[in-house]
C-alpha cells in the first residue's frame, strides 16, 4: 500500500499544495470579513455579512480537510522509506494550530450569527494576521527542511 503512495508522491503533494492555497484564500479572506461586520453600524450590512461569513466557512472547510487527506498520505508514503524529520514535526504543531483556528472561526461566525460578539474591528485585524505568519513559517520549513 505505501507503494502506491511513494509511486503518486507528486500527485499527493499537488493536490496537498491545491487544496492548502484554496482553504487559505477563505482563512484570509473570513476573519476580513470579520473586521467589516464589526465595525459595521448598519442591520443590512451586519445581516449580509452574517451569511458571507457562514457560506465561506462552510465553503472552504472541505479544503481544510482535502488539505489534511492529502498531508496525511504524503506522510505515509514518508514514514515508510524514512523517520519524520524535525521540521515536520514542527510543521504538524503549526498546522494543528491552523486547524484549532478554523475551529474557532466557527465559533466566531455564531457569535455574529446570534449578536453575540464581543470583540473590535481592531482584534479582528490582529486576528486576521495569524494564518499569515503560520504560512510563512510552514513554507519556509517545508521548502528549506532546516533539521
Amino acid at each position: 500500500m505505501s507503494a502506491f503512495f511513494l509511486q503518486h508522491y507528486a500527485w499527493l503533494k499537488a493536490l496537498h499544495v491545491i487544496f492548502m492555497v484554496a482553504w487559505f484564500a477563505g482563512i484570509f479572506y473570513l476573519p476580513r470579513l470579520f473586521v467589516y461586520h464589526a465595525e459595521s453600524t448598519s442591520s443590512e450590512v451586519r445581516a449580509q455579512l452574517t451569511i458571507m461569513q457562514r457560506r465561506l466557512l462552510y465553503f472552504v472547510t472541505p479544503f481544510a480537510l482535502f488539505t489534511l487527506l492529502f498531508g496525511l498520505a504524503m506522510v505515509y508514503a514518508i514514514a515508510s522509506v524514512s523517520s519524520i524529520p524535525l521540521w515536520l514535526h514542527v510543521k504538524f504543531a503549526l498546522v494543528a494550530l491552523l486547524y484549532a483556528y478554523h475551529g474557532y472561526c466557527f465559533k466566531l461566525q455564531q457569535d455574529f450569527a446570534n449578536g453575540l460578539n464581543s470583540r473590535s474591528g481592531k482584534w479582528y485585524r490582529v486576528f486576521n494576521e495569524v494564518p499569515v505568519f503560520a504560512l510563512f513559517a510552514i513554507v519556509l520549513l517545508a521548502v528549506i527542511k532546516p533539521w
